[in-house]
């Protein structure tokens, strides 16, 4: 391999070869983030009182909040869908109980704006924050895979508002409330409970601290439970994948041996794009958070034989996005984690969860 190629390829017990992790020149690397420790369980409301506060938000504002959050309790909805919830009342109405609509929906009305369509209640129904927020929730859990989708998607679909990523800025404030207004500890997006639809909150691969096949001498010991070389970029990915479809132990749900219907196994990095086409799941040209970054060999400067996959860290708004992996830095620093910027047309593909969409 020439020293001018950056990224590594994910070996796997088919292809015991020696792969060197060479790093993008053009691409910045960023420090990552330190993640939380949390339970995953549903968050419970507390009581609001007067001594209840929150910076930069009323009383009535953190009443309808508790509101939304105790709504979700009863149906128990998770931490994660509590403050979906929270992010799209903000997003709507600004926490406030609104008698009046707008131009794209005049006779919208409440915290959610809830349309007078029958869908929603009465109007002394849309008016009430449980009641609303019950009906809200009830419709978002009844959208297939809704934990699995970034979090404003998860909105619009039950909104069906125009713009799917409307809600995106309100997702900081959403987590902010109900973080306050909770007595139990919960997930924060991209922890290791993984709240689906995230890429994760900086290092949190179980396996960092295990041998590489390298130290090993190719034996089986120097394998993951998912069945892939420890800290190759492979092995990384396909942690992130369980760890946003809910699945942080064993038995875990997608394995290299089990993941394609055809029994075929995932292999190095090159054989990714086939194994999603194979298993039905959508591709694109589009950064989407969690979805998997597909480097065909020899594209945006990956090896030529076995290219790289890396996870969609974070999204900007300026053409580029954040990516993270492990085994795309050289030596001393392969086999270990990483992050950088990196334009959106440098890799060949995205390679997103069933229920991820591309954004248009």
């Amino acid at each position: 391999m020439k020293p001018s190629k950056m990224l590594s390829t994910g070996a796997v017990l088919a292809a015991p070869v020696m792969f060197l992790g060479l790093v993008f020149f053009m691409l910045l690397l960023l420090t990552p983030a330190k993640p939380p420790a949390a339970d995953c369980g549903p968050a419970v409301s507390v009581v609001i009182d007067g001594n209840t506060k929150v910076e930069g938000y009323t009383q009535e504002q953190l009443k309808n909040a508790a509101a939304i959050m105790g709504a979700g309790k009863a149906l128990n909805l998770s931490a994660n869908g509590q403050m979906i919830s929270v992010m799209v009342a903000l997003g709507e109405s600004g926490l406030r109980v609104l008698d009046a609509g707008d131009g794209a929906g005049p006779d919208s009305r409440g915290l959610f704006q809830q349309r007078d369509n029958g869908a929603w209640g009465s109007y002394t129904d849309r008016m009430n924050p449980t009641i609303s927020a019950t009906n809200f929730i009830k419709a978002l859990q009844a959208v297939a895979g809704w934990e699995l989708l970034e979090p404003t998607v998860a909105g619009n679909k039950v909104q069906r508002n125009a713009d799917p990523y409307h809600y995106r800025k309100y997702w900081p404030e959403a987590v902010k409330l109900v973080q306050a207004l909770s007595n139990s500890r919960f997930s924060l997006p991209g922890s290791d409970c993984a709240t689906p639809g995230q890429s994760g909150a900086g290092d949190d691969y179980p396996w960092k601290n295990s041998p590489t096949w390298l130290q090993a001498g190719a034996n089986t010991a120097s394998t993951s439970p998912l069945g892939m070389y420890y800290r190759e970029c492979v092995d990384f990915a396909l942690w992130r994948v369980n760890q946003q479809m809910g699945s942080t132990s064993a038995p875990f749900k997608v394995l290299n041996g089990t993941f394609r219907p055809d029994g075929q196994q995932l292999g190095s990095a090159v054989t990714w794009k086939a194994g999603w086409d194979a298993k039905g799941w959508p591709t694109g040209n589009t950064p989407r958070v969690g979805a998997v970054v597909w480097y065909a060999p020899g594209a945006g400067g990956a090896d030529p034989n076995f290219g790289h996959v890396a996870v969609v860290k974070e999204v900007k708004d300026n053409g580029t996005y954040v990516e993270e992996g492990y085994n795309g830095n050289p030596a001393p620093a392969d086999h270990s984690y990483y992050t950088r910027t990196v334009n959106n047309e440098a890799p060949s593909a995205f390679l997103y969860l069933p229920t991820q969409e591309e954004k248009t």
